[in-house]
């Protein structure tokens, strides 16, 4: 697949650009962004969802590097990072646990966005991972039930093994308002600048290529089972209006492990860390999660 992202062009004006490194690990090569602490602050994994990027982490980032190390990647496929030769849930995990070997950046604290918290769980799950708090924002855990199940997974296979088909997405979202329908679509409204930056990923017919093979490989049936065999405490930060990942599963998920905290956030989406990052920071502070980060600093008004 052609006509990928190109860090020369399309990354100039990237947001936190002067932290990004080109990684080879784990079978990738990730762009992935590294914002140091002190060395007694914790080490916190920001993982995006399906479709996304780092970018996605943008404000969140700026409110929480004073107090932590932030590792901040672009899963494969994704952004500016290469693909994988496969893509399931757990090579997918194999690889990033190999991302935080060579950096040598073990996370205190995973923070995963959607599809990117089933990626810090599976991880954890298989001991690739040893983080001492798990925080999902609108966490897709749950596999699609009824008709959506049985249909959702062949059509995200089908689609991924047709070459013309993230071309003509990409072509489609040359047009704006076909962008902002999508996200709005989410339940959350984004700034111009956030709307952009989506805008020039799904232009990109590699990063769309990507997040379908993602979409299509990825069995959460598996997961779903496994999760009672969490050790680690898990947090997670709902959406209200979430347009993605329905909010009730959160409860279906606490019921599978009685531990798991929920805070709802009435009002924002699925995006809710990017159209109100102010609150999840509030949020994360509030649960005293990862200890440093009990004191973010607040934006001036």
């Amino acid at each position: 697949m052609s006509a990928a992202l190109d860090w020369s062009r399309d990354g100039a004006h990237w947001p936190h650009r002067s932290a990004s490194r080109f990684v080879d690990a784990g079978g990738c090569t990730w762009h992935v962004q590294v914002l140091r602490g002190t060395p007694c602050q914790p080490v916190v994994w920001l993982l995006h969802g399906t479709g996304a990027a780092g970018h996605s982490w943008r404000a969140l980032m700026d409110l929480l590097s004073p107090h932590a190390t932030l590792v901040v990647p672009d899963l494969p496929g994704h952004g500016f990072s290469g693909p994988l030769p496969q893509v399931s849930l757990p090579a997918m995990a194999r690889a990033l646990a190999a991302l935080a070997e060579t950096l040598a950046l073990p996370p205190a604290l995973m923070l995963g966005h959607s599809a990117g918290a089933a990626l810090a769980v599976r991880a954890t799950l298989d001991g690739l991972m040893a983080p001492a708090q798990l925080v999902g924002i609108n966490a897709a855990l749950l596999p699609f039930e009824g008709l959506a199940g049985r249909v959702f997974g062949p059509m995200a296979r089908l689609m991924a093994r047709q070459a013309w088909v993230p071309w003509l997405f990409a072509r489609s979202a040359r047009d704006t308002a076909a962008v902002q329908r999508l996200v709005a679509a989410t339940g959350s409204t984004l700034d111009a600048q956030g709307l952009a930056l989506y805008g020039r990923l799904m232009r990109s017919p590699a990063h769309v290529a990507g997040a379908l093979a993602m979409m299509a490989d990825w069995d959460l049936d598996r997961l779903w089972a496994d999760l009672p065999q969490l050790g680690v405490p898990l947090t997670l930060l709902v959406g209200g209006q979430d347009g993605t990942v329905p909010p009730a599963q959160a409860q279906r998920l606490r019921l599978r492990l009685p531990p798991t905290r929920v805070q709802l956030l009435d009002g924002l989406g699925h995006l809710a860390h990017e159209e109100a990052p102010q609150r999840v920071a509030d949020v994360l502070a509030a649960h005293g999660l990862a200890g440093a980060l009990r004191h973010p600093p607040r934006r001036a008004a």
